[in-house]
């Protein structure tokens, strides 16, 4: 198999989405893990019902309407400044573990690498800045033609920025519905498994499973 391109999913896949629990912990005594998995939860729902309703909304926009709905969810009291806090972990948000010593193992190899979100780049760019993975790489956002992931169309626009054929991508994400999308678009997948978690009964297999990243460095 070659591959020409690696594209990565960027939240749950190189930045841990459940590192703002701390955050809201501080915030909210006993709450913080919740806080977390009911914001990321309803953040998905969120952008599946813009883009099945053809109503696209830029992605902090979602976050902040989804993190808005857990804490009324959860009736806790919510100011001004506390919001504005738990948003800002989400640009500080942090990396795991391997994604540093992979992303330079490739670079060192000459491949090519991207990261492909769902976040638009007022999100991003200051998210690999402060991780300082900015001169790893290239950062290319759904935000740039409406349209998010899982859908068609947002895999296209990868490929064709990528400028090689799908086949000769190996997408990675943590998430199985980002693993969906890409496999049926045709990407080579990488489903990275953090969980330990059951495959979707989708019809779709993943290339490959691994628990983290580093594992796509031996391929």
């Amino acid at each position: 198999m070659t591959i020409k391109a690696y594209v990565y999913d960027a939240y749950g896949t190189l930045f841990d989405v459940h590192s703002v629990s701390e955050k809201a912990e501080s915030i909210f005594k006993g709450y913080g893990k919740t806080i977390s998995e009911q914001w990321r939860k309803k953040q998905v729902e969120y952008f599946m019902l813009h883009q099945l309703t053809k109503k696209y909304k830029p992605f902090f926009e979602i976050t902040r309407n989804a993190l808005l709905y857990t804490l009324k969810n959860l009736s806790l009291q919510r100011k001004e400044n506390e919001i504005d806090t738990l948003m800002q972990s989400y640009l500080e948000l942090e990396v795991y573990d391997e994604v540093r010593d992979t992303l330079e193992i490739l670079q060192k190899q000459n491949k090519k690498q991207i990261i492909f979100s769902n976040g638009n780049y007022e999100m991003l760019n200051p998210l690999v800045e402060k991780r300082e993975l900015n001169h790893l790489l290239y950062v290319l956002s759904v935000d740039d033609i409406k349209q998010y992931k899982p859908a068609p169309d947002a895999y296209k626009y990868a490929q064709e920025t990528l400028d090689v054929e799908r086949y000769e991508i190996l997408f990675m994400s943590s998430n199985f519905w980002d693993i969906t999308g890409a496999a049926s678009f045709g990407f080579k997948t990488a489903w990275i498994n953090r969980g330990e978690m059951e495959v979707d009964e989708l019809g779709i297999k993943p290339d490959f499973i691994f628990k983290d990243l580093h594992a796509i460095t031996k391929i």
